[in-house]
């Protein structure tokens, strides 16, 4: 793993404030350690430092040096503990008369700091901790005899080596040391695989991106099926956003390809047309007139398609707006369905129409609803063969208007149905169109508050069903209904 980004700021921050944290704690812990071992000692040492040695000393104060110095030696080897410790007695003049080693010791209070503080201390006992001439690490409890005649009378000191619990204090220093290594080797084992965890998938990802970004949509990022963290949730998030691309690319080709072919097909005959009446006799009124309706019908057909374009840069941009009036829904979709009443007799398709003559007012925008009905309905006539049928059906209840639109053309393949309303997107490329319409239908029905769906059967047919709110109008009398079956406005 190489040591960058996610783990070198993982080693500067986490590991190494994990080793200071464990270093003062354990710190702090040998120092406890160390103190409870040193007060122990000065404890056990000043324990024998009381009323009993006062007492025993207290009636030889008075006499000469070798009397003084023969009870020393008496307190001496009564003493029990002179395996432990050393027990010196210095007598009046500031010499050891007396030492339980067993040794003369030459040594003067001046070379006793213990002593020194002892005498000018308010208790009288002094306590130090040191080498000796030795070398040895000691610790002594010096404790000053009654002052006789105002002077000093003398004192007794207890003298021990710390050198066994110097040991014991390395040794544990050393366990601790050992555990602080362990357990920053395993803060650092545990966090490397941790952080491996992160910067391999992470790793993967980027690598992704990368091709994502030079324009390979074929890739994607290997994920564990099983788990549900946020690093399987962020490579699930990319490969849907992959796949979103690589269709919308794949519709954007589409698309260029379908308007390259809309835009061809009525220039080329704007400009075979014009041609030919450019160089046609005057007296053929007839072929005059059958290409002026040709020029005339694909100029209008560009129109639509730069219209759908310009509604689809609205949609796109979020500029999409409504002028809103009051206005009769119905209204609209009668006059939707008289401008296909032609057309239906033209093609040879039968248009049927049913609804109450109760108008349906709303607030909307009279032209983006009939935009709605006029692509539905140029839908369903462009996917239904002559001799098909196209029925226009209206109910108005509870504020709430429902038209549907049926016709019996090819239908919908169920794998294409749910992509139906998407931008660009087209069932059958065989039909004219650019695949914006249904998206701009339903946009504006969005806008309007209502819904737009759309269901089908291939080679059955397809409905469109469109649900707009309208506002409810009290009647005294039942709503009476042009024709409760259908009404065959071809007759």
């Amino acid at each position: 793993m190489k040591f960058k980004g996610i783990t070198k700021r993982w080693a500067t921050n986490t590991l190494l404030i994990t080793a200071l944290i464990l270093l003062v704690l354990f710190s702090v812990c040998v120092l406890f350690v160390v103190s409870y071992y040193n007060n122990y000692v000065t404890d056990y040492l000043s324990g024998y430092a009381n009323d009993n040695v006062t007492a025993f000393f207290t009636p030889y104060l008075s006499v000469n040096d070798e009397v003084f110095t023969q009870k020393s030696k008496e307190f001496v080897d009564s003493f029990n503990d002179k395996s432990r410790m050393e027990i010196q007695v210095i007598n009046r003049h500031g010499e050891v008369c007396v030492s339980s080693s067993g040794f003369i010791v030459n040594e003067k209070i001046d070379n006793m700091p213990d002593v020194e503080e002892a005498i000018i201390s308010s208790s009288g006992i002094s306590k130090w901790r040191g080498f000796n001439d030795e070398g040895e690490h000691i610790m002594s409890v010096a404790m000053t005899l009654p002052d006789y005649e105002d002077g000093f009378s003398g004192a007794v000191r207890f003298i021990t080596s710390m050198r066994g619990i110097d040991r014991q204090i390395i040794m544990f220093i050393l366990v601790v040391l050992v555990v602080y290594l362990i357990s920053l080797g395993f803060v650092a084992l545990s966090g490397m695989f941790f952080v491996r965890t992160i910067v391999s998938p992470l790793q993967k990802i980027n690598d992704v991106a990368r091709d994502f970004a030079d324009g390979n949509f074929n890739v994607r990022v290997e994920t564990d099926v099983e788990g549900e963290d946020e690093i399987t949730e962020l490579s699930d998030s990319i490969n849907a956003m992959i796949a979103e691309v690589a269709a919308t690319d794949q519709l954007k080709n589409d698309f260029i390809s379908t308007v390259s072919h809309e835009l061809r097909t009525p220039l080329t005959a704007i400009k075979g047309w014009g041609e030919m009446l450019k160089e046609l006799d005057g007296e053929d009124r007839e072929l005059a007139r059958r290409g002026t309706e040709v020029i005339i019908n694909e100029s209008e057909h560009l129109s639509r398609l730069v219209e759908e374009l310009l509604d689809f840069s609205r949609i796109q941009n979020g500029s999409m707006t409504l002028r809103l009036e009051k206005i009769d829904v119905l209204a609209e979709l009668d006059e939707a369905i008289f401008v296909f009443k032609e057309r239906s007799k033209r093609d040879g398709i039968e248009l049927t129409y049913s609804v109450p003559e109760l108008p349906a007012p709303m607030m909307a925008d009279p032209n983006r609803i009939k935009q709605v009905f006029v692509n539905v309905l140029d839908n369903a006539f462009k996917y239904t063969k002559p001799g098909g049928l196209v029925n226009v059906e209206a109910t108005v209840g509870k504020g709430i208007l429902t038209i549907s639109f049926l016709d019996t053309g090819c239908g919908i393949a169920p794998e294409d149905l749910p992509n139906i309303k998407k931008k660009f997107y087209k069932a059958n490329l065989e039909v004219r169109g650019s695949g914006i319409g249904l998206a701009v239908v339903d946009e504006i029905i969005k806008l309007h508050n209502g819904s737009f769906e759309i269901n089908s059967e291939l080679d059955i047919g397809t409905t469109v069903t469109i649900v707009l709110p309208v506002e409810e109008i009290a009647v005294e009398a039942p709503i009476p209904i042009i024709d409760e079956t259908a009404v065959d406005i071809n007759e």
